[in-house]
């Protein structure tokens, strides 16, 4: 018996495949469910910017479980206890914030993976099907658990480089809004020619150690943007969807009864 599926979405970026997923920020289950039924390949629970607890996360990746999306994790920081406490419920990757050096990376990959690899503390009661596959868990984690760094500080981006090579990262992903804020650029006039060549370096650090760069956006046509542009792993986000559609669909409505 096998308690750990092998990570399809590792497996095509470590082929130089594209990714397409989803963020889920409205901390429901039932959304996970349906959009992983929708045919989004791997699906990102939103741990850092709501008020979601462990159990709710639990739970969530309960719902993406029933369908053949990867569940994977951003957590809140860099922090060896939230890395260990999402494996441990059965997440299948995370995606790490705010890192500013070369060290914390380190012990990003470090906290993902059992010894000798790394120094992650055996537990993983619900991912290892609380016990029935102990064995089979522990000699399969190292190598499907997904490493998502996080790029959207002007430290992370001086490392660039270093970061991009170190073994055990898999991707980088762009955080255009805190970006911008690290260089002392308004968020709100997206895009910039500045910000721009700054993700560009970042997209040639990607290219130049064979580690896929994302980004995640609001709408399909930046999305494809993107993913023409070189951009390996994409995202939509569930309220983003939700909100744009409301908006449409209000102009419509409006529009008809006017």
């Amino acid at each position: 018996m096998t308690a750990l599926k092998t990570n399809p979405v590792r497996e095509n970026l470590q082929a130089g495949g594209t990714s397409l997923g989803c963020f889920l920020g409205l901390e429901s289950s039932s959304v996970a469910e349906m959009l992983g039924h929708a045919g989004f390949e791997w699906l990102m629970i939103e741990a850092e910017h709501n008020a979601l607890d462990m159990a709710q996360v639990q739970d969530m990746i309960r719902a993406v479980n029933t369908t053949p999306a990867v569940p994977l994790v951003r957590i809140p920081s860099a922090d060896r206890v939230f890395i260990q406490r999402v494996l441990d419920v059965g997440a299948m990757g995370i995606m790490v914030p705010m890192i500013r050096s070369l060290e914390e990376v380190r012990q990003v990959v470090q906290a993902t993976r059992y010894p000798p690899e790394g120094r992650r503390a055996f537990g993983g009661l619900r991912a290892s099907k609380y016990t029935f596959d102990n064995e089979g868990y522990f000699r399969r984690a190292n190598q499907n658990i997904l490493v998502i760094i996080i790029i959207e500080t002007s430290e992370a981006v001086d490392q660039i480089d270093a970061i991009a090579s170190e073994p055990g990262v898999d991707a980088l992903m762009i955080g255009p809004f805190d970006l911008y804020l690290s260089y002392g650029l308004d968020p709100f006039k997206q895009p910039s020619p500045e910000a721009e060549a700054i993700m560009e370096r970042v997209l040639a650090a990607g290219r130049k150690h064979n580690t896929p760069v994302g980004l995640v956006y609001g709408s399909p046509e930046q999305v494809k943007q993107r993913r023409d542009e070189g951009f390996q792993l994409l995202a939509l986000t569930d309220y983003l969807m939700l909100a744009n559609r409301a908006r449409e669909c209000l102009q419509i409505v409006s529009g008809e009864l006017e």
